[in-house]
Formats: structure tokens, sequence, C-alpha cells
């Protein structure tokens, strides 16, 4: 185990902050893997009476508008905005790992129009351009999840790039070309992993923002359609019953908030641990 990592857990496991933030985020995850197994009715299902109230025998959290089992839906609901949220953020940054790596070790032409395309990105407001892409291709899930990662790929390039220009200069490098290995072989074996938890922290940063994202678009009427149900949505079809069921809009809204909580604590620390900057992902001076 190297140092830094060593580092890393004696951090994580030392601070409060952190801890809750891990703590939060295993839950969540938890169970979304295991909410099919958790759900005592489907969650498109019409089960009882409308709007009936939390603690009822029959539906823990009671049901919504139309009477579908809301604790069920919750729990479906989480799956699929953490899938779309982490599927699109893990392709991203494993996409932008290659391409900012090779930029950074290639360098030249190459560099200049990675960075080109990649400034021409980031100079569009995010919400429309991910908006203006799901009105152009639907909202299904996997066009969501598509959306995402381009909505995420140029921020990851930039902070990835920059960190492995850090390593390029350095002998371990130099050493490898001296043996005769690939450019290949040098970004794949030699850079990729020193820049490996960069990549981590970068992961946890923007799948925070990613899952705002998704519950923003679902919110808007633009995420995931009815009656599959997303947290964003749910919260947007509950609003008129604000005064007659609070728990419609508050408890989705308490998941999400909890969920971006826990996963902003837990990069924080991590990045902490690691001597990163969490803003920038760039290992402090």
């Amino acid at each position: 185990m190297s140092a830094s990592s060593s580092r890393a857990i004696q951090v994580l496991t030392h601070s409060p902050g952190t801890m809750i933030g891990v703590v939060l985020v295993m839950l969540h995850l938890a169970v979304a893997v295991f909410a099919p197994l958790l759900i005592p009715y489907g969650e498109t299902q019409l089960v009882g009476a409308p709007l009936l109230a939390p603690g009822h025998p029959d539906f823990l959290l009671g049901t919504d508008a139309i009477g579908r089992d809301y604790f069920s839906r919750l729990l479906m609901g989480g799956r699929t905005s953490i899938t779309v949220a982490m599927v699109g953020v893990l392709g991203a940054v494993l996409f932008a790992t290659l391409i900012g790596v090779s930029a950074a070790y290639i360098g030249g032409l190459y560099d200049d129009v990675v960075m080109r395309i990649v400034d021409t990105k980031l100079s569009m407001p995010g919400i429309l351009f991910v908006s203006l892409f799901v009105i152009g291709f639907g909202r299904s899930v996997v066009v969501l999840t598509i959306v995402i990662g381009i909505s995420y790929f140029p921020g990851a390039v930039r902070t990835i790039r920059a960190q492995a220009l850090t390593q390029v200069p350095l002998d371990y490098v130099k050493a490898a070309r001296l043996r005769g290995e690939s450019a290949l072989s040098v970004i794949l074996r030699e850079l990729t992993p020193n820049v490996a938890e960069v990549v981590v922290v970068e992961f946890a940063i923007r799948t925070s923002s990613a899952i705002l994202i998704v519950s923003a678009l679902s919110f808007l009427g633009l995420g995931i359609s009815p009656p599959t149900p997303d947290w964003g949505l749910m919260v947007s079809e509950s609003v008129n019953q604000i005064y007659a069921a609070p728990w419609l809009v508050l408890l989705p809204a308490a998941f999400i908030s909890s969920l971006v909580v826990g996963l902003n604590f837990a990069s924080d620390g991590l990045a902490n641990a690691l001597g990163l900057d969490a803003a920038r992902g760039l290992h402090r001076s």
C-alpha cells in the first residue's frame, strides 16, 4: 500500500465529516442496489387510496396523489437517479483520463486541438446544453446517461491533463522513454496510475453535481419520463400537494440533499487526505 493511500485511509477514518459522508453514500448505494428486494409493491402499481399519510399499516410512507406506494417509489427513484448520474460520470471520467493524459504526454497539435474542443464545450451553459440535447434526442435513461457523460467530460479532461502535465517531466517517464516504451505504454502503464488519485476525486465531485442536474431536469420535465420514479420527478409531481401532503415533496428532497451532502463530505475528505485541491483536483504544492 502506498504512503498516500495509507494516509488517505487514516484521515478518512479520523475525520467525522468524512465518515458521515462515506456512511451516507454507502447507505444510498446499498438501497439503490437492493431496492427491488426491499420494496413491498411495484413502483408504478396503484395499490391504495390517494394521499394516505405516512404510518399507514399497509404503506410505510403513505401513498402519492394517485395511490402508488411512496416508499417503493422513493427507493426505486433513488436507483434511477444514482444509476444515471454515476454511470454517466464514470464514462466521462474514464474517457477523460485517456484523452487528458495522452494530450499532456503527446502535446503539440494534438494537445491544442483537444484543448480547443474542451474550451468550446466549457463555454456553453451546462444546463442549457443538457436541456437542448434531451429535447432533441428524448428523455430515456440511456439518453440522460449519455448527455451527463458528455457534459462532464470536458471539465474532467482539463483537470486530469493538468495533473498529468506535472508528471510528464519526472524521471520515471524519462526512464520509460529510454527503455524504448511506446507512447501508448507510457500513457497507460506509467502516467495513468500516477493520476489515479485525481481521477477518483474527480469522479466523486462530479457525481455530486450530476445528481443535482438529473434531479433538476426531472423537476423541469426534461428528465426521466413518468411513470418511472425519479427523485426530481417526484418533487415536481407533488408540488401541487405541498400543503395537503408535504411529505411527498420533503422526502425526495431530503434524499437528494443527503446524497449530495454525503458525496461532498466524502470527496472533500478524500481530497484532503490525498493532498489535493478539491476544487481543482490538483496536488497542492
